[in-house]
């Protein structure tokens, strides 16, 4: 017999178990779906993110970032170390207690917003009476009916053709979290967000780390200003980060992986590794969910197509997240499944795509929202810019790192912030002060007059806000 709920989420990644704690929160009867499971075979909720993407590369992050400061940056505090080593099996088991502890977490919120979980994976069987018919296969077959449906399945890693991942020597996100040595030779193809994150944490862990990427510009769809700086550091850093190169073979062998390619001066190269990170990007995860079968469209890149609102084709059905278009970031995904939820519960879900912060978690972090100066010099808009180094700065001298600036692009006429730009540490905080005075349509002046806390780096943002009307105190 089968079981009626308002509201069947598929997925329970951080789009869909936050949609899914929403609709409930509204007084919604609502069931979750999802496959992830852990090494005991038990439910592992959170998908990518908490499972091999944003919570255990934070993890490693934060613990290769303490390693190289115990190195390195701890004697410039008086500090010494002395017979540093490095247990890889517990930074390892520390990343997945506290991966463990946001599925845990998240088993936790479903319970106690009454949202009932089912573990296993979630088809279209048809619509029907009541709404649409959702089968579960998983360790219990179940069948559900629900008035209204919410896709949140995700993305998986594209693989290079004719090279599948098979996550001992050819990683992706997943593997390359759970690499059982430091690799001497590590290579990674794809200069995005995750070829830096992880190509960092192994490089300050003892690889050597060469990146390939095929952009001839680092970081495209960053600003261009902050993009030459972060390229400078990293490079400082040990990163070898080759750009404009074009992969002609990839051969993997029991021990080591063979890269030929081609470099941006044309010269043809050959690079061995012991491990191959394949970061080239994410596609959609809509097999299973008999899409065809019920008629859920989707778009020439496969994602689930739909309007403004996350609606598909189909009535009551939604999609949110990874699966559909816009940036691939679990905030995004956050945002669509409380909008969606709002939505069907008859109220006005809101989501500006105009105001999603991007951050990649290097060190310096890298963090930006809104326009880059580039696409207001191509779109012809009048502006401003405003910028403040992080050496000018007292609690970043305090820190000890100094790298990187803030800079805040305004509108030359209404001075209203179009962008702000941020490289130095702890860039995915300071940004939210500016994602905050976007959302409100604040001026570059509005951020300037306010009071900021001494000695503290969002003084940073505050002085590159003045800087916009050049008028910076302290430099």
């Amino acid at each position: 017999m089968s079981k009626q709920f308002d509201v069947v989420v598929i997925g329970a990644g951080p789009g869909g178990y936050i949609a899914a704690i929403r609709a409930a929160q509204l007084g919604m009867s609502v069931a979750c779906i999802d496959a992830w499971s852990n090494a005991k075979g038990g439910p592992a909720p959170g998908g990518t993110c908490t499972n091999v993407g944003c919570i255990p590369s934070k993890a490693l992050l934060q613990s290769s970032e303490y390693y190289e400061h115990a190195g390195h940056h701890f004697a410039d505090h008086g500090i010494e170390v002395k017979g540093l080593g490095l247990d890889l099996g517990k930074l390892i088991s520390r990343k997945d207690t506290v991966v463990k502890q946001n599925n845990d977490g998240i088993l936790f919120l479903f319970k106690k917003n009454k949202v009932t979980f089912f573990h296993g994976t979630g088809a279209f069987s048809g619509q029907v009476d009541g709404g649409w018919s959702i089968k579960v296969s998983g360790p219990a077959e179940e069948e559900l009916v629900a008035k209204h449906v919410i896709v949140a399945t995700g993305s998986s890693p594209r693989a290079l053709p004719d090279l599948p991942f098979d996550e001992k020597q050819v990683l992706s996100n997943d593997g390359a979290l759970a690499i059982g040595g430091v690799p001497k030779r590590l290579g990674v193809i794809g200069a995005g967000v995750i070829g830096l994150e992880l190509g960092s944490v192994w490089r300050r862990l003892g690889s050597d780390v060469t990146i390939l990427e095929a952009m001839p510009n680092f970081l495209p769809a960053a600003d261009e200003q902050i993009a030459k700086e972060a390229l400078k550091v990293l490079t400082k850093q040990g990163l070898k980060i080759n750009l404009g190169v074009k992969i002609a073979e990839v051969k993997a062998t029991a021990k080591t992986v063979t890269v030929k390619y081609t470099d941006a001066a044309g010269a043809e190269q050959s690079l061995v590794v012991d491990k191959l990170i394949v970061s080239i990007g994410r596609v959609p995860n809509t097999q299973g969910l008999n899409a065809e079968g019920v008629g859920l469209k989707l778009d020439e890149r496969g994602f689930v197509a739909v309007d403004e609102d996350c609606r598909t084709g189909l009535p009551n059905v939604w999609a949110i997240g990874d699966v559909v278009r816009g940036p691939m970031l679990a905030h995004k995904a956050e945002e669509e499944g409380v909008a969606v939820a709002e939505r069907i519960a008859g109220q006005h879900g809101h989501v500006n795509f105009n105001t999603i912060p991007s951050v990649i978690y290097t060190s310096p972090e890298i963090s930006w929202v809104g326009q880059t100066e580039q696409a207001l010099k191509t779109e012809g808009r009048a502006y401003k810019t405003g910028t403040f180094p992080f050496l000018a700065n007292g609690r970043a001298r305090a820190l000890g790192d100094t790298t990187g600036m803030v800079k805040v692009i305004a509108d030359a006429k209404t001075d209203e912030i179009l962008g702000v730009h941020i490289i130095g540490p702890q860039a995915s905080e300071l940004i939210s002060e500016c994602v905050v005075a976007m959302e409100f349509r604040a001026a570059s002046e509005d951020i300037a007059r306010i009071c900021h806390a001494h000695p503290s780096l969002s003084e940073a943002v505050k002085e590159a806000a003045l800087a916009v009307d050049k008028r910076s105190l302290n430099f």
